[in-house]
């Protein structure tokens, strides 16, 4: 890291811009864990507990889980040895409110806070959520016109049928959007006047998307790539 000072590295973009493939190829390329707050919630919206029955009921909704929820989630998965020297955000932060806690979290880590933001068109994005599909096995994410499976709707690794999330269908697109626009977008405009803001071409192949991002982070950040 340049100057010893570890990187949170925070990629942005409407539902379905690619930020969970960008953030899983990040953690392969440059070693660091990728944290994805979506994932967190629907682990624990598996479970049969109360905060559990919460995240069901809100995801159903279209809405976003509360910010003091996200923040203990975050404290506490941060705050493992693996994130010692740098990790990377998958959906958060999207509110104002959770921006200032990252901010807050970064001073207190000494970590830098780089955000990329991956831009695609709206009609882009609808087309992706349509045909998107994860595996219940191994998280693993497809998509039936970008990256489709090998076998029809199953698992390259698990070979067990995929699945649709619950927030992939119309009626909860349409609410994401509407909840991106009014809470998510605005953290764009924040972002671009502290500086250490970047934006990718979300509409080219992965690679290319990925090659620019790691660019940037390398350029940026200094660190060490192993390939």
């Amino acid at each position: 890291m340049r100057g010893g000072v570890g990187a949170i590295i925070v990629l942005m973009g409407m539902p379905g811009a690619g930020k969970g493939t960008q953030a899983r190829l990040l953690a392969e390329r440059f070693g660091w864990p990728q944290i994805s707050t979506g994932d967190i919630l629907r682990e624990i919206a598996g479970t049969e507990t109360e905060l559990g029955r919460i995240v069901r009921e809100t995801q159903k909704a279209g809405q976003l889980v509360s910010d003091e929820i996200l923040a203990e989630i975050l404290r506490e998965r941060t705050a493992r040895a693996d994130c010692q020297g740098g990790y990377i955000l998958d959906g958060y932060p999207r509110t104002a409110a959770q921006a200032a806690f990252l901010d807050e979290l970064a001073r207190a880590q000494g970590k830098r806070v780089l955000v990329i933001h991956i831009a695609v068109s709206r009609e882009s994005l609808v087309r992706r959520l349509a045909g998107r599909r994860s595996c219940p096995q191994c998280g693993e994410i497809y998509n039936l016109w970008l990256k489709p499976p090998r076998e029809d709707e199953r698992c390259d690794r698990c070979r067990v049928p995929l699945v649709r999330r619950a927030d992939d269908v119309p009626e909860a697109i349409e609410k994401r959007y509407d909840v991106y626009r009014e809470k998510t977008a605005p953290l764009l405009e924040y972002y671009r006047q502290r500086g250490a803001f970047f934006e990718v071409d979300g509409e080219r192949s992965i690679e290319e998307i990925f090659e620019q991002i790691a660019a940037i982070v390398r350029a940026e950040i200094g660190a060490g790539d192993p390939h």
